[in-house]
């Protein structure tokens, strides 16, 4: 008996191929548009959270840096840093400032080492800006998490950073051993 006589199931024609070929490759698209729009929500969810951070740290960031012995007169949210002239562009979450200090507050929804490391380039930014506008009032910076991992505040701790994290209804600040670092 000939191979052709005893699987006759597998016989097919190139039409029947080529029609589960585009089924799959639509399919295919299909799931590639699900899994972008996937990932489109995703990221707003985590800018909410972000958000979120924000607005539950900022309400009492002005009241708690005073228990520190810090006295921030003016409190804004979300402002934005440019100097084309000298490429200096920084976005800033929380900017406290008085007559001779600034805090720059960075919050994020679990603060990874990358964001540590961005801050401190971020504080390097609007120091030189700063300069370069004859500010000479001290900089100092903060990292606020919902999440705060002992790793990551123990490294912004050593990085001259506050760490703001939630504590019962409000949240704590610690602040780095010896003196904040000043930008």
């Amino acid at each position: 008996m000939g191979t052709t006589q005893m699987i006759p199931e597998w016989r097919t024609t190139a039409d029947e191929i080529w029609a589960v070929l585009n089924r799959t490759a639509k399919m295919q698209e299909e799931t590639a548009a699900q899994m972008k729009e996937t990932d489109k929500r995703i990221s707003e969810l985590g800018k909410r959270f972000g958000e979120a951070v924000e607005y539950m740290v900022l309400p009492n960031l002005v009241a708690r840096f005073r228990e520190q012995g810090y006295e921030f007169t003016r409190a804004s949210s979300n402002p934005y840093v440019t100097d084309s002239k000298h490429a200096i562009l920084a976005e800033v979450d929380a900017f406290l400032e008085n007559g001779d200090k600034v805090m720059i507050v960075e919050s994020k929804t679990k603060p990874s080492a990358y964001d540590v490391k961005y801050h401190v380039k971020r504080m390097a930014k609007l120091r030189a800006y700063a300069d370069l506008h004859g500010d000479s009032r001290k900089y100092l910076g903060a990292i606020a998490g919902m999440i705060v991992n002992k790793n990551i505040k123990d490294f912004a701790l050593k990085s001259g950073f506050f760490v703001l994290e939630p504590s019962g209804v409000t949240f704590s600040i610690t602040a780095p051993s010896g003196s904040p670092r000043e930008w």
